[in-house]
């Protein structure tokens, strides 16, 4: 059973940075948080928490306080393929909303399909703004030779839709009848196509992080053609609604 608490100390700072440099791989190079900020913070009354399988950590996240009664959840990382990650984010939205807080917000790549599904099916989150090359270059072993582009995402915590995620029940978000495919996976490469229907779906790669190294120029295409079109369409005033499919963003008109 996945525990998961506050971190207070030094040393447990410590084994937060020897998990995020097992996930991201920075080496030498910027960790995504230092351990005294992250002790900084905790003392600071921010969010610092860990997931523990046993005595193991197998999951951390670290947030800050930011304006209009949120919290900005900075970096989360966890072992994939067990839970660990929707455990944080509930810990996460129980422990804002017990300081009266109304959102979470946080940043991802918008190319990471698990992640999308995860934030948007899943936690019920909604993308705000496409926020292109955000964090400047990368030289971790995850986002090497990419460029930066973050979704800014927001998690409204008493909204109906998050309340039933979080209680474990299902909400589905279908595809309308007439949507139209806006940017389309076609043998592994990005197509686009029309943009005027009322809901278009833009499609993302099966696995970025792989086309990295094995295919940089056509995870480059992906790069750009996402941005163009997912980052175009919002600029315009589209909402991101959903994700289907495990594959697909659902953007409608506002």
């Amino acid at each position: 059973m996945i525990e998961v608490r506050e971190l207070h100390e030094m040393a447990e700072f410590e084994r937060v940075h020897a998990l995020f440099d097992g996930i991201w791989g920075f080496g030498s190079g910027d960790p995504p948080i230092t351990m005294e900020l992250m002790r900084a913070l905790s003392h600071a009354g921010g969010y610092v928490a860990g997931a523990f399988d046993g005595d193991r950590l197998a999951g951390a996240s670290v947030g800050f306080l930011a304006a209009a009664n949120t919290l900005h959840s900075h970096v989360t990382g966890a072992a994939a393929g067990h839970g660990i990650g929707l455990e944080l984010k509930l810990h996460q939205r129980r422990w804002a909303l017990e300081r009266g807080l109304e959102r979470i917000t946080w940043t991802y790549d918008p190319l990471v399909r698990r992640n999308a599904h995860f934030n948007l099916a899943k936690l019920g989150a909604r993308p705000l703004e496409y926020l292109p090359c955000f964090y400047g270059v990368m030289e971790d072993a995850v986002n090497q030779g990419d460029e930066s582009d973050r979704l800014l995402t927001e998690w409204p915590l008493a909204d109906p839709r998050v309340a039933a995620l979080a209680r474990r029940e299902p909400y589905d978000t279908p595809v309308p009848e007439g949507a139209a495919v806006a940017l389309a996976d076609v043998g592994g490469r990005p197509v686009a196509g029309p943009v005027d229907a009322d809901t278009v779906l833009v499609a993302v790669p099966a696995d970025i992080e792989g086309l990295r190294r094995t295919d940089p120029g056509t995870a480059k295409a992906w790069r750009h053609a996402v941005r163009d079109v997912l980052g175009g369409l919002m600029a315009r005033g589209r909402r991101v609604t959903g994700f289907c499919g495990k594959s697909y963003y659902r953007v409608e008109r506002a």
